[in-house]
């Protein structure tokens, strides 16, 4: 053999091995590719139900917010009946109201200073160690307001 039949067939063995090295990669190529397609049409067949129940889901909470919207938009007139109600009593109830409690106080006082005058008449001073001390005092707190 020559040295040009010896590289002719290390060429031929070479290609020999290049070719089945690529037919080697191309079948677990096709075979990982065989899978994928596999693996996505399952997930397609499990993701389809999933986004339909969630669609659905979404739907029902919107409906939810739906009317969760009109019972705080009821919720907010009757606060404004009430709070339009609440001024109409407090004006025509309030005023005549505020007048009888006056009204009262000042009869009470009336009833209350003339009570006391019999008694303040009759006040005397007492004599304690050489000091001479006023009668005792009626009527609790009168003159409390001159500090506000």
């Amino acid at each position: 053999m020559s040295g040009g039949e010896v590289a002719g067939i290390l060429v031929a063995v070479f290609w020999a091995i290049l070719v089945s090295f690529l037919a080697l990669v191309l079948v677990r190529l096709a075979q990982t590719l065989k899978a994928t397609t596999k693996m996505v049409a399952e997930v397609s067949e499990q993701a389809v139900p999933l986004l339909s129940d969630a669609s659905a889901t979404v739907r029902s909470a919107h409906t939810q917010l739906a009317r969760v919207d009109a019972i705080a938009a009821d919720v907010q007139e009757v606060t404004a009946n009430a709070s339009a109600l609440s001024s109409t009593v407090s004006s025509a109830f309030g005023g005549p109201l505020v007048k009888v409690a006056a009204f009262g106080y000042g009869v009470r006082r009336a009833i209350g200073k003339k009570g006391e005058a019999a008694p303040a008449e009759r006040a005397e001073r007492t004599v304690v160690l050489g000091r001479t001390l006023p009668g005792a005092r009626r009527g609790g707190r009168r003159n409390r307001r001159s500090k506000d």
